[in-house]
């Protein structure tokens, strides 16, 4: 199926001085918005600042207030550092189901059916970063090149790691009518550290939990994933990514912490340096007014013959769980969730929640896909709608974030995949992400 990418981008100089831009499917300018039409091209090289469609795309129609793709199509925007406001209006001449995701994937709008030339207007916010280190609030400017995260080349132009906020349109007929977005400094951040089963998997078939929680939390907090790949609790440290979050990271803010997959490898993070890095990152988020939240990691794909998950995490989840009761943090026990999970689904019926697929499912795939560790975008929402749930249960301050009406879920008795959708986004990549 065809999909469209369009990215509206603005040069990252005028952001410090205009507090918000509005876009307008519109062949004229209607107020302050910019109009958009086929002709409408960014340009990066452009001698002044330019917004407009990119990546050699645009909308099929542009039907008098609304730009509409006969199929799912894409599109997104550009900033500096910090949390933007996003304000949609979805809709057009065609009835429409729309999803939207932002910078790598993640998952703010799930699904949004409205019928010939209606209209709904829905708020979210989107974090934005780069690689520089800038000095935390009070703190001088070092001389010379501020510090930068150590990236890995898998990451190195990624969309979540350059100065532009893209916005992913797909669906049935997926339509806008307008977008404004403003960068904000009201609202309260929940970072997330972790490895490639938090992080925001920028390629299909991968997914992870921490891409999809955004579509679950209304426009009164953002959500800043920080996870990557490889990481243990300790090379997360080494590789800036822990200065990043806490150069930023303030009162009101919150931090989920998960780590264990690749810390309990051999000669990784023993369990007495995991659990005193565990005391740093906990003492830290305290030390700048923040909440921290442990996040216990979720089993692989690994049933015995009774259909049982057994565990391959060693003593580390325990840990954690050792942590949090003797430092008095909250703490979300996804290891044990996930087994009832995992349980219910049963050991074929996980094989649609990992990444299992046969030769040939996507173009440049000579191979099987099989992977008991990483999931695809089912199974990283289900796991996430368990963290949701979880979080209503023990009524953790992030309770008063989530969206209302949301369902209750019972990992006992998961959605099934055969009543389960989520329009793909079209990057693929059959490269297994690091760690497992």
């Amino acid at each position: 199926m065809t999909r469209l990418l369009i990215v509206l981008a603005i040069a990252v100089s005028t952001v410090s001085a205009q507090s918000s831009w509005t876009f307008q499917c519109a062949p004229v300018k209607q107020g302050d918005a910019k109009p958009l039409s086929a002709a409408t091209i960014y340009s990066s090289a452009a001698a002044a600042p330019t917004f407009g469609f990119d990546l050699t795309t645009a909308p099929t129609t542009f039907d008098k207030n609304s730009c509409t793709g006969d199929n799912p199509f894409f599109r997104s925007l550009a900033g500096p550092d910090g949390n933007y406001e996003v304000t949609l209006t979805l809709g057009g001449k065609p009835a429409s189901t729309t999803t939207v995701r932002a910078e790598s994937r993640r998952l703010f709008i799930d699904q949004l059916h409205l019928a010939a030339s209606a209209s709904k207007q829905i708020v979210f916010n989107v974090n934005v970063r780069t690689a520089t280190i800038y000095p935390e609030a009070g703190q001088p400017t070092p001389e010379g090149k501020l510090p930068q995260v150590r990236l890995k080349p898998r990451e190195v132009g990624a969309l979540d790691w350059d100065e532009k906020l893209p916005l992913e349109f797909n669906g049935n007929h997926p339509s806008f009518r307008s977008v404004t977005i403003r960068p904000i400094t009201s609202v309260p951040t929940i970072y997330l550290a972790g490895d490639s089963t938090v992080v925001d998997q920028d390629k299909e078939p991968w997914a992870a939990w921490g891409q999809m929680l955004p579509a679950f939390f209304g426009p009164t907090v953002s959500i800043a994933n920080n996870a990557e790949s490889g990481e243990t609790i300790k090379s997360f440290v080494g590789e800036r990514r822990y200065a990043k979050i806490m150069s930023t990271i303030k009162p009101g803010d919150y931090l989920l912490i998960q780590f264990a997959h690749n810390d309990q490898k051999p000669g990784a993070v023993s369990l007495d340096e995991y659990r005193d890095l565990l005391r740093r990152y906990i003492t830290d988020a305290h030390s700048h007014g923040a909440t921290p939240i442990l996040v216990t990691s979720m089993n692989r794909r690994n049933f015995d013959a009774d259909g049982k998950i057994i565990q391959t995490l060693g003593d580390y989840p325990q840990t954690m769980r050792d942590v949090a009761a003797d430092q008095h943090v909250a703490l979300i026990d996804l290891n044990t969730l996930s087994k009832t999970l995992f349980e219910a689904l049963g050991e074929q019926g996980t094989l649609h929640a990992f990444v299992h697929y046969p030769a040939n499912t996507f173009p440049d795939q000579p191979t099987e896909l099989k992977d008991d560790t990483h999931f695809n975008s089912y199974g990283a929402y289900e796991l996430a709608r368990a963290i949701v749930q979880n979080i209503r249960d023990q009524h953790l301050p992030l309770e008063k974030y989530l969206r209302p009406a949301i369902p209750p879920f019972d990992p006992a008795h998961p959605e099934a995949f055969t009543a389960w959708t989520l329009p793909p986004s079209p990057l693929v990549s059959t490269t297994k992400p690091e760690g497992r």
